[in-house]
């Protein structure tokens, strides 16, 4: 991804480049997408941040479009040319996912926008590859150190375990979501507590992705899924970040939180295992089981040190949310309740994080 100022820079250094320059992000936050492609008869940009567009042919066969200007923000995007869709091949910034990739594109200004890198220490991230022999399946964990971390420290640090949504990879809360940056200016600015962030694989029965969109629906293979998923995190995600990692082991040193499906999943861990989490986040949850009361029997019984629910206004989720919310109070559950601007989208969750984790591991 490249500022105006480095395109043309480099085209001046490189005046007859093969490929065109993508995306470039001008003065004003307005963007060009550019894509060459000699065999196309048709093309367009699909990006977050305004929907789909078509792209103009020009010269040596290099389709373009340029956006009006753009509220800072990170956006994925991808091409269609013809039938076609692809990523930018100008871009290496990518989101992963099981049923596509996407490319990234930064429009930074942003007013304090946590998720921007700046000049502040940063953590690691770790890549850990397991066997999950609940799922059978070869599966990647990422694990956020904050700086300084000292393995041979006397003091754990406390843990968050954050969950993706459905079609999401293990690393989605790393490159689209910017765990990672996040934290870092917030531990620099004395907005948060420093602690690990553990970012597991989310599918405890790999049949739901199996079928692609409309493999969730079929034979029961969300519900499938949920337990599942419940018995990896519990037996095998937590045992693998405390056997590496120098982090606590009791309930008020462990958060979970996620988004979409990983909120549903972070519903299930809280409310069946109140002893082991004591700080909740769920984002944008979807596929919450339709009776509540039958799932969670015991939920009320013990309380949470935060237990923060919220939606986008403009979600196709915000009804089960409010539902979920309303029976929150039913079962005199204390919780916070936030409806944001937005729809189910990355800018939504980055900003939930961004309001959840200073309200994490504070005493009193």
């Amino acid at each position: 991804m490249r500022t105006l100022a480095a395109a043309m820079l480099a085209t001046t250094l490189t005046a007859f480049a093969a490929d065109p320059f993508s995306p470039v992000v001008h003065p004003d936050h307005s963007v060009t997408f550019r894509v060459r492609d000699a065999e196309a008869k048709s093309a367009s940009v699909q990006c977050e941040a305004f929907g789909s567009k078509p792209l103009a042919k020009g010269e040596d066969n290099v389709w373009s479009f340029t956006s009006t200007p753009l509220e800072p923000d990170l956006y994925s995007y991808s091409f269609t040319l013809d039938d076609r869709h692809v990523t930018d091949p100008e871009n290496p910034e990518l989101k992963e996912g099981l049923f596509g990739n996407e490319s990234l594109l930064s429009v930074p200004g942003g007013k304090d926008a946590p998720w921007e890198k700046r000049d502040v220490p940063h953590g690691e991230i770790h890549r850990h590859a397991y066997r999950s022999k609940i799922a059978s399946h070869d599966r990647e964990c990422f694990v956020y150190t904050p700086p300084g971390y000292d393995a041979k420290a006397e003091k754990p640090l406390p843990v968050l375990y954050l969950l993706h949504g459905f079609s999401d990879q293990a690393n989605a809360w790393s490159t689209i979501g910017r765990a990672n940056v996040i934290l870092d200016n917030f531990i620099a600015d004395k907005k948060a507590e420093p602690m690990v962030i553990v970012m597991p694989l989310g599918y405890g029965d790999m049949a739901v992705v199996a079928g692609g969109w409309e493999g969730r629906n079929k034979d029961g293979a969300w519900q499938k899924n949920l337990t599942a998923f419940d018995h990896t995190l519990i037996e095998e995600v937590l045992p693998l970040a405390e056997s590496n990692y120098k982090i606590r082991k009791d309930r008020d040193g462990r958060a979970v939180a996620g988004l979409s499906m990983g909120g549903a999943e972070s519903l299930q861990a809280a409310l069946l295992h109140p002893d082991t989490f004591g700080w909740v986040g769920a984002f944008s949850s979807g596929g919450i089981p339709a009776d509540l009361d039958a799932a969670f029997p015991e939920a009320g019984k013990t309380p949470f040190k935060t237990f923060w629910v919220s939606c986008g206004k403009d979600d196709g989720l915000i009804g089960a949310n409010r539902s979920l919310h309303a029976w929150l109070d039913k079962k005199q559950l204390k919780h916070s309740w936030t409806e944001t601007e937005g729809a189910h989208r990355w800018g939504v969750w980055r900003r939930n994080l961004a309001a959840f984790l200073p309200l994490l591991f504070k005493e009193g």
